[in-house]
């Protein structure tokens, strides 16, 4: 072979610096902060399965901020990311917010000896409502009624309240939210109704039966 065409193959296998990278590749042996594999997941909830998206990247920089709906298309571990960013303490602060679930992570596995992202979706799954009430006006009365919920909002529920009870275990307490965060994440994977996920969730349902 003459030196031109080594020039040549070479340069055919050196890619090109401003090329996007291939989706497949790139994410077929990505790991969740370098370390929890994502691409196995078991969905006991075949409701809210195509809602837990999860993949390996916990930020992607808002580019689905301004589409509707496309909330769902980011990974699970972002949307509860954000969920802890909005209160008082973490406000604004994603990378402190990042740190406090890649601690959790690391607690929950050194608790648990599971993959921590797989327990994070059974504990969304089993803190998701599936009945809550609406109010309906009849005349000047206001009547309470007992109505499904979407699997989308149920996801967004759960997140709600694995984030609210966090946020109650921490306050004017030792407690780190990492370890509250951890203690909530498994406490709802084993469907504790101590825990404020499912005592919430529980809760809901049960005001939504006595409306039917």
């Amino acid at each position: 072979m003459s030196e031109s065409d080594d020039a040549e193959s070479a340069e055919a296998q050196t890619p090109e610096p401003d090329a996007p990278a291939d989706s497949e590749a790139a994410t077929e042996n990505a790991l969740l902060f370098g370390v929890w594999e994502v691409s196995e997941m078991a969905y006991s909830d075949p409701s809210t399965k195509r809602y837990l998206n999860v993949t390996p990247i916990a930020h992607t920089m808002g580019r689905h901020a301004s589409k509707q709906f496309q909330k769902s298309e980011i990974s699970l571990v972002e949307r509860l990311i954000n969920r802890l960013m909005q209160n008082e303490e973490n406000t604004g602060k994603k990378q402190q917010a990042t740190r406090i679930v890649r601690d959790a992570f690391d607690q929950i596995h050194e608790r648990t000896d599971e993959n921590p992202v797989q327990v994070l979706v059974t504990a969304v799954e089993n803190a998701a409502p599936r009945e809550e009430t609406v109010r309906l006006k009849y005349g000047g009365i206001s009547v309470p009624k007992a109505v499904d919920v979407a699997p989308q909002r149920r996801v967004d529920q759960a997140l709600k309240f694995i984030a609210d009870g966090v946020e109650s275990a921490t306050y004017k307490s030792t407690t780190t939210a990492a370890e509250a965060l951890a203690s909530q994440l498994t406490g709802a994977a084993d469907y504790d109704v101590e825990t404020y996920a499912i005592s919430q969730k529980e809760e809901r349902e049960r005001v939504a039966a006595a409306a039917r």
